[in-house]
């Protein structure tokens, strides 16, 4: 099994050989102050917020797009896009005003019939989202500024869904756009947000850029978290594809670039003796980290078989090998809601109890009657916080007797891939791992892990109309304690039928040039707010 390669003090030397040098145009001392470089937790391939959950592209989609509503730091949504809102007596009618004004990035105005059409695209791919369109009767336009959306019942918590930050975000595009089969990636990227996107500057693997949208219109309230006022103080955003951690260390600690998103954790204690950078941790609330099992077809279509890989995983291996031993920044959590909120139950299900351990996954194994099938683990090979999972569960599903085959490509493939509805022969797969804002999954609305929605749903696939019942038993209950309860319910069902695998808990820090502040605290490295001294 490989393993993360632990870089001491014996790596510094190397740290400053391995400056990269970065493709961009040569930069004068005005036009070097107005950009901002950042680097990326990974490689932007996919440029459809609403056709991936991925993290990076959800980051992309922040700096070209807007929202009706955001969340603030209490996760309440807020208006954003919108003016206001107002609701039928009887909950079945929705009114969102626009605020005046709205521009898209090629000129056009901010329309309603946009902004239907976008959530009605959105609701296609979001768990969230699914779940209000079951009750959406019509999502249409009263007029230019004044988004109607027409229910069948009442639906509380419509503004919390299309407010929901991090995974498939319910972004406004032009209507051309928000045509496109939800199934299908959008080619075109138009948004009305604080940058523009530069296509002719993208360069996949390598970078991609974005200027400041002199249309944009900020809001006049304090931003928060991904509400209030996206005031840009740099004319110009530039993202650097830096794989290797060392390399964008040294990058950092040359100043070379400004801000890296995710410093490996070995790597730490280099930037902090650095006096010109300094180390945040931008959102406390954390990352879950996770394993994806295709329940679409063998082996993990067998209930047991999925069953025997959820008890052969340790967390504790899983997080040491990409957090490291440092326990104040990881936690283990057998719940699939985040431990430390409301809904972060643990010891439901007989499967994460211990003991665990790899006999007892053989036993579960035999029993289920595993025939030997391949089971293809899709794995990046330039993403330090997923890609040793990969490894570790490659090296685990061998020793408990599993046909392992262990794909390693980039994370833009991966990405691509997991997409995939066919079988292994065919080019399909078995198991990826991702890890996702905390917030995420925070409940039964929120979150993908836990649907059972099948084909329509996340990656893998994981049906259960017993689930979405007591999901939509959830949405329903008006009281607290009761939601609870069927929170759990939820909860322990999934955990029991192997939906998803958690693999542990973990904060993230932040390394940025000391001249760099405003920063937004947040689940996304937001760049409006940041500004140089």
């Amino acid at each position: 099994m490989q393993r993360r390669t632990l870089l001491g003090s014996a790596g510094l030397g190397g740290l400053a050989l391995a400056l990269p040098t970065l493709a961009r145009p040569a930069l004068g001392q005005n036009s070097r102050a107005g950009t901002l470089r950042f680097v990326p937790q990974a490689n932007l391939t996919a440029l459809d917020p609403i056709w991936t959950s991925a993290i990076v592209t959800q980051m992309h989609g922040y700096h070209v797009y807007d929202t009706l509503f955001a969340v603030n730091g209490s996760q309440r949504p807020q208006p954003q896009m919108a003016e206001g809102h107002t609701v039928s007596d009887d909950g079945r009618v929705w009114r969102i005003r626009l605020r005046e004004g709205l521009k898209f990035h090629d000129g056009e105005p901010v329309r309603a019939v946009d902004a239907a059409a976008s959530l009605e695209r959105w609701s296609k791919r979001d768990p969230f989202g699914q779940l209000l369109a079951k009750v959406v009767e019509k999502w249409g336009a009263a007029d230019d500024r004044t988004v109607e959306i027409r229910l069948t019942k009442p639906f509380p918590m419509l503004l919390d869904a299309i407010a929901k930050p991090d995974a498939n975000v319910a972004f406004i595009m032009p209507e051309r756009v928000a045509k496109t089969d939800a199934n299908t990636q959008a080619r075109e990227v138009v948004g009305s947000g604080p940058f523009r996107f530069k296509a002719d500057e993208f360069v996949a693997g390598s970078r991609a850029v974005y200027t400041k949208f002199e249309g944009y219109q900020p809001r006049q309230e304090a931003a928060d978290w991904a509400s209030g006022g996206k005031v840009a103080h740099f004319d110009r955003v530039e993202w650097h594809i830096m794989p290797d951690p060392a390399t964008a260390a040294a990058a950092l600690q040359a100043g070379e670039v400004d801000w890296v998103e995710q410093p490996l954790n070995d790597l730490l204690p280099v930037l902090q003796s650095n006096r010109r950078i300094k180390l945040d941790t931008l959102f406390p609330a954390g990352f879950m980290s996770l394993m994806r099992l295709n329940n679409l077809h063998p082996p993990f279509n067998d209930l047991k078989v999925r069953q025997a890989v959820a008890l052969a995983v340790n967390q504790a291996d899983y997080m040491q090998v990409t957090i490291g031993q440092d326990k104040s920044l990881w936690r283990e959590c057998h719940s699939l809601f985040p431990c430390g909120t409301p809904y972060g139950t643990e010891g439901l299900s007989e499967l994460t109890r211990p003991p665990r351990s790899l006999d007892r996954a053989k036993a579960r194994l035999a029993e289920s009657g595993y025939k030997g099938e391949k089971v293809v683990i899709i794995n990046p090979t330039d993403f330090p916080l997923i890609g040793p999972h990969g490894q570790l569960t490659a090296d685990v599903l061998q020793r408990i007797g599993m046909n392992v085959e262990l794909a390693e490509t980039d994370w833009g493939t991966v990405v691509q891939r997991r997409a995939s509805q066919e079988p292994v022969e065919k080019g399909g797969w078995s198991i990826f791992h991702t890890y996702g804002s905390a917030m995420a999954y925070a409940n039964p609305g929120v979150s993908s892990l836990v649907k059972g929605t099948g084909r329509r749903g996340w990656f893998g696939w994981y049906e259960s109309p017993q689930i979405e019942a007591v999901i939509q038993s959830w949405l329903d209950e008006p009281e607290e304690a009761k939601r609870k309860a069927l929170a759990d319910q939820v909860n322990k069902m999934a955990q029991d039928e192997v939906a998803t695998i958690p693999l542990g808990q973990f904060v993230s820090r932040t390394a940025y040039r000391d001249d760099l502040s405003g920063f937004v605290k947040g689940s996304m490295p937001y760049s409006w707010g940041v500004r140089r001294a």
